[in-house]
């Protein structure tokens, strides 16, 4: 009995071992789980909300950084927002009311630090082009319809579509849309009075007019251009010789003239306005065509307009979206594209993340619209100055947007007397250098293709609009790359083995898809009648091809039948072994056999024995072979996945004991 009641208690005791370590393997994989969950959710918040990828490392140096690029970019965004309120046909306050939200959100969503969020001179343009003569409901409306469709673009990961917008399209239409900027700001700096859509007409008008010039606009105009022009180049005065006879003074001076050169459009307007609200002081009267009344104060924040009126006639929101028109695809497009362009240009040591942008861009338009925004983007003029300030992170967009705020507070009825020609020289200086000219002459020598495309994007853009220059320039690339892969290129050479037999090699230089059957197939057959004079074998390499498609695979089987009933060979070589699933899957061509690699060449064509076209191993085998090599790729990648759990759980091991 005493041995029974000591085997039992044995047993109940590691019967309860078992069950204690049961329990403990459980909330060891409940644990793991959870770790896992928390570095999953980790990631995602990395990924979507950058911010908490540098905020954990910002530092004294990072904070002054940023304050001093913040305020030096508020005083070169302040003047420029007015001026480009100005250029969309819309009162001063409407520029300003697009610089401020978009800086604060892109503090947390956007991952290029030279990146500033507003209003901007081709966002104004193309504003204009579609809300022309049109209440500012619609302004309105179009950055929050702006800002959904590009929130859409990002939730459906489509950044890869700014890369079929090549660099000479890009260039092209960044030039024209300077140029067009230009030329329309001539009646303002001229002192008239001049609204219409066409470049080509804004030029008639002006010549026409010509007797109404106002010289007193034209003058404080040339000299506006001539001081912001001179104090650009302040930046660039060496202060050496200085430095070398008192270092402190020369630091000092290289400093001074850098903060002058960077301040240059907030200087020239203030002391045009001041010498407007001077004159109107003391004669009551303008000597200078102004900005016009400007409302005082900060915006409403109210739901986005979605219906409005025109005289007697009420629009809902239908009806206004049917009035934007397509302007509800283009300027999303074209301020992804922008900001895609400005992160190429600036940064360097690391992916461009295009989904993001756009989605930090939809928000900031979204967000935009309930303040009284025009649509927004980056600016190649405010990211500059950026970069030139030192700027660390994107928190300089508080500081920018705080500035913008306080100039609404306080400096609102001032806004008024800020000559028009002030505006017209601060645009043209602004826009002035993005005109590029040395891309000319490279795509002339370099690639015609290229140069032509160019080229019929800009005079597009000049004579019609950007717009439709922008996507007939793009339609062209893709036609072109489309003619690619229609006609891909065919490499022929004429070999022979070290036992003498001749053969003719093709090699193909793209995947096998519908657009190319037809003339490989036709290609193939000429060259076993002229090249491998129908005596040769044809050896058709498959090197290059990663994919292949139904219509492809009836073509190729097509010309094995033209092959067959001939003395000459067809041989297929280097059959991809996923290419080779993808005929299998398809069921077709069966009975065709590939060579796998090129040990097998020699031995082929030296077996007359071998029927034509039929050749070891099958494409059943290869096909197999991809099945093998994908269950392998599975089972180690499961290993893989596992790794971490099984690491997680001798750590807890480990911690337990």
């Amino acid at each position: 009995m005493g041995y029974v009641q000591n085997m039992c208690h044995l047993n109940n005791k590691l019967y309860e071992k078992k069950m204690t370590r049961y329990k403990n393997d459980k909330d060891d994989k409940e644990n793991n789980k959870k770790i896992l969950q928390n570095k999953n959710c980790k990631y995602y918040i990395k990924k979507y909300i950058p911010i908490t990828r540098w905020l954990p490392n910002y530092s004294r140096f990072y904070a002054i950084s940023d304050f001093i690029a913040g305020i030096t970019l508020g005083l070169t965004m302040i003047p420029q927002s007015i001026a480009y309120a100005s250029l969309a046909g819309l009162t001063p306050q409407y520029g300003l009311y697009s610089s401020f939200v978009g800086g604060f959100i892109y503090v947390f969503f956007g991952t290029i630090k030279e990146v500033s969020i507003g209003a901007t001179s081709l966002m104004s343009l193309v504003t204009a082009e579609y809300t022309h003569d049109m209440p500012i409901d619609y302004v309105v409306l179009l950055s929050f319809m702006a800002g959904c469709v590009e929130l859409l673009m990002g939730l459906l990961n489509l950044g890869f579509l700014v890369d079929f917008i090549s660099l000479p399209v890009t260039s092209s239409f960044t030039s024209a849309t300077s140029i067009i900027i230009v030329l329309s700001q001539l009646p303002g700096l001229l002192g008239l009075r001049i609204r219409s859509e066409r470049i080509l007409e804004i030029i008639y008008k002006t010549f026409k007019q010509k007797s109404n010039i106002r010289y007193n606009d034209t003058i404080l105009g040339i000299m506006c251009i001539i001081f912001l022009l001179l104090f650009r180049k302040l930046k660039d005065i060496d202060c050496t010789r200085i430095k070398q006879i008192n270092l402190k003074f020369g630091l000092l001076m290289e400093k001074i003239f850098w903060f002058l050169s960077v301040s240059r459009n907030a200087l020239i307007v203030f002391i045009t306005s001041y010498l407007t609200f001077i004159q109107q002081h003391d004669n009551g009267e303008l000597i200078f065509l102004t900005a016009g009344n400007v409302k005082q104060g900060l915006p409403k924040i109210t739901l986005p307009p979605f219906t409005t009126s025109i005289g007697n006639v009420t629009y809902n929101f239908q009806d206004m979206c049917t009035n934007l028109g397509s302007g509800i695809i283009m300027i999303p497009l074209i301020a992804v594209l922008t900001n895609v362009a400005i992160a190429k240009a600036f940064v360097t040591d690391r992916p461009v993340e295009a989904t993001q942008e756009m989605l930090t861009l939809g928000v900031c338009n979204i967000a935009g619209s309930f303040v009284s925004s025009m649509p927004t983007c980056g600016a190649f003029t405010r990211s500059a100055v950026s970069s030139a300030s030192g700027i660390q992170t994107p928190m300089a967009g508080i500081y920018s947007g705080v500035l913008t705020l306080l100039a609404l507070s306080f400096l609102t009825p001032y806004f008024g007397f800020i000559p028009r020609a002030t505006l017209s020289a601060v645009l043209m200086t602004a826009v002035i250098f993005l005109i590029d000219l040395k891309i000319i002459k490279i795509l002339w020598k370099g690639n015609k293709k290229d140069f032509f495309v160019a080229g019929m994007t800009f005079f597009i853009c000049i004579i019609y609009n950007v717009e439709t220059g922008l996507l007939c320039g793009t339609a062209t690339n893709a036609l072109f790359l489309l003619y690619l892969s229609a006609r891909p290129n065919v490499e022929v050479h004429l070999r022979q083995t070290i036992l003498g037999h001749k053969y003719v090699l093709v090699k193909p230089e793209v995947g096998l898809f519908y657009p190319a059957v037809s003339f490989l197939t036709a290609k193939i057959t000429r060259i076993s009648q002229r090249e491998a004079e129908c005596v040769y074998p044809v050896v058709v390499d498959f090197e290059r091809f990663q994919g292949i498609d139904y219509t492809a695979t009836k073509g190729i089987e097509r010309l094995v039948l033209a092959f067959e009933g001939k003395s000459q060979k067809l041989i297929f070589l280097q059959v991809n072994q996923y290419v080779a699933k993808s005929i299998s899957n398809f069921g077709l061509m069966k009975n065709v056999k590939f060579i796998d690699n090129e040990d097998r060449l020699l031995e082929i064509l030296q077996d007359e024995s071998v029927e034509t076209n039929y050749i070891i191993p099958t494409l059943k085998e290869l096909a197999e072979k991809s099945d093998s090599a994908d269950k392998n790729f599975r089972e180690l990648n499961k290993e893989s996945l596992q790794l971490p759990e099984q690491q997680a759980l001798l750590k807890n091991k480990n911690d337990k004991k």
